[in-house]
């Protein structure tokens, strides 16, 4: 399976300050935004203890069974999956991918400069998962571990928003992100032209045999904000 980045770099038109996209990188490697300090806010190091059964691929609480390597989710379906955002911590995620969204940049985009996209000719998704932290570490302001496939088989990176993006807020946990937290996200990928989103997949390293979820595609949901205008306006 061939990895792809379709990030960039994408501003406010006008005198705005600029609002740049960043690649998720590599899901094992060292983050940055203060995140090596965790040991410092009293949070747990990473459990020793092993789940009952089939020993897992890291080490997770007592009472956590992580979803199988090669699972195929259904949207809707809930996956546990563990992962090394950086040495010396494991983050354990209950994952529930809950909505699959095609969007176009004219119909969410507004006020954003993305000529270099729409030459790129990719097509921007939302994917919206609910997301619960099952161990017994502190994820503040970690990616959510999520790469999306497209009908080629190839792996997109999700974009990481340095401003505030609304109809799609990003896939980074809240700051303070301790155990028994629960939160929805809303990552944004951008497929190529001609290929559609197949689905998301968790697959931290190569040889791991990935965790995915897929279903039906559907339209952006309008802001409950301006589904409440039409109803005034009808």
């Amino acid at each position: 399976m061939r990895a792809r980045q379709n990030g960039g770099v994408l501003r406010r038109l006008g005198p705005i300050a600029a609002a740049v996209l960043l690649s998720l990188g590599a899901l094992t490697g060292c983050g940055g935004d203060g995140n090596d300090n965790d040991s410092d806010d009293g949070s747990p190091g990473p459990s020793s203890e092993t789940s009952e059964g089939e020993a897992s691929y890291l080490p997770v609480p007592d009472g956590v069974e992580l979803t199988e390597p090669g699972s195929e989710l259904d949207v809707g379906e809930s996956g546990v999956i563990a992962w090394q955002p950086r040495q010396n911590l494991v983050g354990v995620l209950d994952i529930t991918v809950t909505r699959l969204e095609k969007t176009s940049f004219a119909e969410s985009f507004e006020g954003w400069d993305v000529k270099a996209e729409q030459n790129k000719d990719v097509t921007p998704y939302f994917v919206r998962a609910t997301v619960t932290n099952v161990g017994d570490t502190n994820l503040s302001e970690r990616l959510v571990p999520l790469y999306a496939t497209d009908t080629s088989d190839t792996l997109i990176e999700p974009t990481k928003f340095t401003e505030e993006f609304k109809p799609c807020p990003g896939g980074t946990l809240p700051r303070g992100y301790l155990a028994g937290e629960s939160t929805e996200v809303c990552m944004v990928y951008l497929i190529g032209d001609g290929l559609q989103l197949g689905g998301v997949t968790f697959r931290p390293t190569e040889a791991f045999e990935a965790i995915t979820w897929s279903g039906e595609i559907q339209p952006i949901e309008k802001p409950k904000d301006d589904k409440k205008n039409n109803r005034d306006n009808g």
